[in-house]
């Protein structure tokens, strides 16, 4: 079975919304090509798909075809095959539908334009859950060198919207797991961060239930008596820098007279080669 022409002729401004304007795009070409030449996209920052809406979407498919194009450019490593860009999900939807070949706009990008489709359209649609979103920011930081600003810029999300939830990256990784799973959520989680028993908290959170402003009593509990002081808005903008860059927790520790002390905490043994191989160049 063959995908319908329909919807072929929408534009990148219908299959994306304001991208076009915020990427520099070249479109190659609108095409009808083989499934069985188009390969996922490396920088999906999506990892988990629901497969009860997966068939959903392969019924609407297998009846009304793919009424959207699926957006991908040339494999560079490999002639004649395709790489997804943006639509991975109807991808996967067609070939439950049985279908053999699917509609699609070819598009001429590299990897940093790619990262930043596949991102933007997931967060648009809202299909991440908040760790594939950090992880996608990370991404754009440490691998193309964009700062919070522009991240936020490019999300059309507040900054520390941006830092907040790459923070959630310096979690532990079962507690990072009950995020991935929905059974804790960044309300719920982001107290959490810098406390010494975060996983056993986050357990008894995703065990009983507890409210997001119980989650933040139970915090302040175990770290003990909160100072009142109020932190220099130039340390914590400094302070975020760092913690954007690196993806792990950072605490500066500031003195009247400005000396004072960098406290960076990692939990795995990836984290520490991390730091030490970058404190070392």
């Amino acid at each position: 079975m063959s995908a319908q022409k329909k919807g072929l002729g929408k534009g990148l401004s219908a299959l994306f919304g304001d991208i076009e304007n915020k990427t520099n795009i070249k479109k190659i070409r609108e095409n009808i090509i083989a499934i069985s030449d188009i390969k996922r996209n490396k920088y999906q920052p999506r990892t988990i798909f629901n497969e009860e809406k997966l068939v959903e979407l392969s019924l609407s498919i297998k009846e009304n075809g793919i009424i959207q194009p699926i957006a991908v450019r040339p494999n560079k490593y490999e002639p004649g095959k395709f790489e997804i860009v943006a639509g991975e999900r109807r991808w996967l939807a067609a070939q439950k539908a049985g279908f053999n070949e699917v509609p699609v706009i070819v598009l001429d990008i590299d990897d940093q334009k790619s990262l930043e489709i596949a991102i933007v359209e997931n967060v648009q649609r809202q299909d991440l859950n908040v760790i594939e979103e950090a992880r996608g920011y990370q991404r754009l930081n440490q691998e193309f060198g964009y700062d919070q600003d522009k991240i936020s810029k490019l999300m059309s999300k507040s900054r520390s919207h941006i830092s907040n939830t790459i923070r959630l990256l310096s979690l532990p990784d079962d507690v990072i797991g009950l995020l991935e799973e929905g059974k804790l959520t960044a309300g719920q989680a982001r107290p959490l961060i810098g406390m010494p028993n975060a996983s056993e908290v986050a357990e008894n959170i995703a065990n009983k239930r507890v409210a997001a402003r119980q989650v933040e009593a139970m915090a302040k509990e175990k770290k003990g008596k909160i100072s009142e002081k109020i932190e220099d808005p130039n340390i914590s903008f400094v302070r975020n820098e760092i913690e954007s860059k690196l993806g792990l927790n950072v605490e500066i520790l500031n003195k009247k007279n400005n000396s004072g002390k960098i406290i960076i905490k990692y939990k795995t043994l990836e984290q520490f080669e991390f730091i030490s191989k970058l404190l070392r160049k």
